[in-house]
């Protein structure tokens, strides 16, 4: 299948269409027997990502003639609300459903009832547990961004001759797919062994100083920095899960005078982190498309629709890849990068 390739020009007109409350539809009841019907499910609706996310589907659907209806959970996490969501959009008669689960596991019955009605449903960025619990999954490949971020890294004290002394700065103790996979990518890419890469710290490496986790949040980044500065005062690279938890290690950097002779990278894409790319606090990040992801999943639904033809994953893997670039204005020979005005361009939020 292709895709028509989305841009923020194209996107512009799109931004003042609103956000979605919770559990509170943007269009009105079904499509009627001749418009398809989507519904988009994200975690929240307040995190940029998932707002640009409604942003790509709100336009795919009127390029597409979609009606489409739009819910969020009321917090990161929270399964119940997601659950009322696809409960909701069974009644409606949706033709399909694109959801990023706050619970990869707990919401694959509900989303089995979907599948049972003849629903399409698409993961969107977050993979079910399994992720066969879904007919198809549109996302970034988290590994491989992380492994960018680390082969950047790599390359960069290579050449500057120095030794990495690596924080790692996680999401939660849950160990979720995504977390896992740009962890066990940036060690795979900074050239560490990685001993199971379904499960992180159990790598054996002496670089690593240690890891922490800080819920992707600013705060969370500060207090995980601060404690892993207290196990070695001398580290020099941290790797991050997202910028917000980038900006939050580089506070507490600031705070200890060792900002300037940290470097720091992370994953996501979002204008303000990388603004900090641009402004020297993130040395290298990895930008997704959380835009692309939801256009794509719409237009994946209409040609189901239309001819019963499932979206073929990347080969490989069980997911469509959206896509992933390595933003830096440090490039470093032999490996691709966009630099900070390019991203400046095509980041969200």
């Amino acid at each position: 299948m292709t895709y028509a390739p989305w841009t923020r020009r194209a996107l512009a007109a799109t931004a003042g269409l609103g956000l979605a409350a919770s559990l509170a539809a943007c269009s009105d009841g079904g499509g009627g027997d001749d418009t398809v019907l989507v519904g988009l499910i994200t975690k929240t609706e307040t995190n940029p990502f998932f707002v640009k996310m409604q942003e790509g589907a709100e336009a795919a659907a009127e390029e597409n003639g979609v009606t489409l209806q739009t819910f969020s959970g009321e917090y990161d996490g929270d399964n119940e609300t997601q659950v009322q969501a696809v409960e909701n959009l069974i009644a409606a008669g949706a033709d399909g459903i694109l959801i990023t689960p706050n619970d990869s596991a707990a919401i694959v019955p509900v989303l089995d009832r979907a599948r049972a009605a003849g629903i399409m449903v698409i993961a969107l960025d977050t993979p079910t547990e399994p992720a066969d619990a879904v007919d198809a999954t549109f996302a970034t490949d988290n590994f491989r961004a992380g492994e960018l971020i680390g082969q950047w890294a790599a390359q960069r004290f290579e050449e500057e001759g120095e030794e990495p002394r690596v924080a790692m700065l996680d999401l939660n103790p849950n160990q979720i797919a995504v977390d896992v996979a740009r962890d066990q990518g940036f060690l795979q890419g900074l050239g560490v062994d990685i001993a199971d890469p379904g499960e992180i710290g159990d790598e054996d490496d002496p670089r690593i100083v240690g890891h922490d986790v800080t819920e992707g949040a600013e705060e969370g980044g500060r207090t995980a920095m601060e404690n892993l500065l207290q196990r070695d005062p001398d580290l020099n690279l941290v790797y991050t899960i997202n910028e917000p938890a980038a900006a939050g290690a580089h506070e507490a950097l600031v705070a200890a005078g060792r900002a300037e002779d940290v470097t720091i990278v992370s994953v996501d894409g979002g204008c303000p982190g990388v603004d900090n790319v641009a402004g020297g606090v993130i040395g290298a990040t990895a930008m997704q498309f959380p835009l692309d992801m939801a256009a794509m999943g719409v237009e994946a639904v209409v040609e189901y629709s239309a001819t019963g033809e499932l979206p073929e994953p990347a080969e490989g893997a069980d997911f469509v890849d959206t896509g992933v670039e390595l933003i830096t204005d440090q490039a470093v020979e032999g490996l691709e990068s966009r630099d900070g005005a390019w991203g400046q361009e095509n980041c969200w939020g």
